[in-house]
């Protein structure tokens, strides 16, 4: 049997709580500590605020120096889309010599946007003889490290086209604030402007799959749309009326010698029909592989998360990036 793996939360809003939530099913994880800034949530037991429906003795604290000073093997960090936002809280993870696992989005390939940070960060693991992933489904599942299975079965590959449609509309509240969903198109436009409306992750996915499969992009450019909904929606969190936003396009786009080599467009809206993932390969032999239904991001997006919390304990020490990990399913206490 496994050693049991002592399992540190840091961050418990939805995505952290459903991380939680599935880590208790796992028999050879122990959740010793939990941290979130969040004044409602301080002081509470981690089962509580994650919905499990009973105390599991691990309170949640905003002090992560103090947690940190538990003994674990990894901390599973959920608090925030940009890099630069998170280097303190991954460095103190680092620094208290844990392995991270994370859901930020720029670190799942974060060399191009931010190289200065990802040498920082790969220095100082490789010192501290830990590991950091960054990971989820979108980046780094659904639009990169799959592309990639596939390309394997490929003798050559020319070009690149993968596209994520899903429904909003049966998502969180923060994912549809996020997209814009009921707001006018002026908003949409100003948010938009300012970065607080976009999903972060589709020039990360971009790079990875160019540098992993040499397509030689020299650039990456990406523009994000609207999409205003014909007909009136109830989510059970707000209305979006016709004429109103009902979420986004979002395209990002690899260019080698003035080619487009690889695009990724992502629709996320309420109201959408006909929800799938599909990435198409050009090259030798040509790949089509279609998800109907697509897949929920959020279940998923924990799933790849705990899934691959063996393989990084076994990984070598340093910055590692989900094309690299050998993700393999990790059976619950039931199996």
């Amino acid at each position: 049997m496994r050693k049991e793996i002592r399992v540190i939360q840091y961050g418990v809003g939805s995505i952290g709580a459903e991380i939680a939530r599935l880590l208790l099913q796992k028999r050879e994880v122990r959740l010793v500590g939990a941290v979130d800034n969040d004044p409602d949530k301080i002081g509470w037991d981690l089962g509580r605020v994650a919905g499990v429906g009973r105390d599991l003795g691990v309170i949640i604290s905003d002090d992560a120096t103090q947690v940190l000073k538990t003994q674990a093997d990894v901390v599973i960090h959920c608090t925030s889309s940009c890099l630069p936002d998170v280097e303190k809280q991954l460095m103190e993870c680092v620094d208290a010599g844990h392995s991270v696992i994370s859901t930020c989005e720029e670190l799942v390939y974060p060399f191009r946007k931010h190289p200065h940070l990802s040498n920082n960060l790969d220095s100082e693991a490789t010192k501290r003889k830990v590991a950091i992933l960054g990971v989820g489904i979108n980046p780094g599942f659904l639009m990169d490290k799959l592309v990639l299975t596939l390309a394997s079965a490929c003798q050559r590959v020319n070009a690149v086209e993968v596209t994520r449609i899903v429904d909003a509309g049966c998502r969180r509240l923060p994912l549809q604030k996020k997209i814009g969903a009921g707001l006018s198109l002026n908003e949409f436009s100003a948010l938009v402007a300012s970065g607080q409306i976009k999903h972060h992750g589709l020039p990360e996915s971009v790079a990875m799959i160019a540098d992993s499969l040499e397509l030689r992009v020299e650039d990456i450019r990406e523009t994000i749309r609207p999409v205003i909904a014909r007909t009136l929606f109830q989510t059970s969190f707000l209305e979006v009326q016709p004429g109103q936003v009902a979420g986004i396009c979002q395209t990002a786009c690899g260019i080698a010698s003035g080619e487009k080599v690889i695009q990724l467009t992502l629709q996320m809206y309420v109201g959408a029909e006909n929800s799938v993932d599909e990435i198409r390969l050009q090259g030798v032999p040509a790949l089509h592989c279609r998800i109907p239904g697509g897949v929920h991001g959020d279940v998923a997006t924990a799933a790849v998360v705990v899934n691959c919390i063996p393989p990084l304990l076994e990984a070598r020490p340093g910055l590692r990036i989900t094309r690299d990990i050998p993700m393999r399913y990790f059976p619950t206490d039931s199996q």
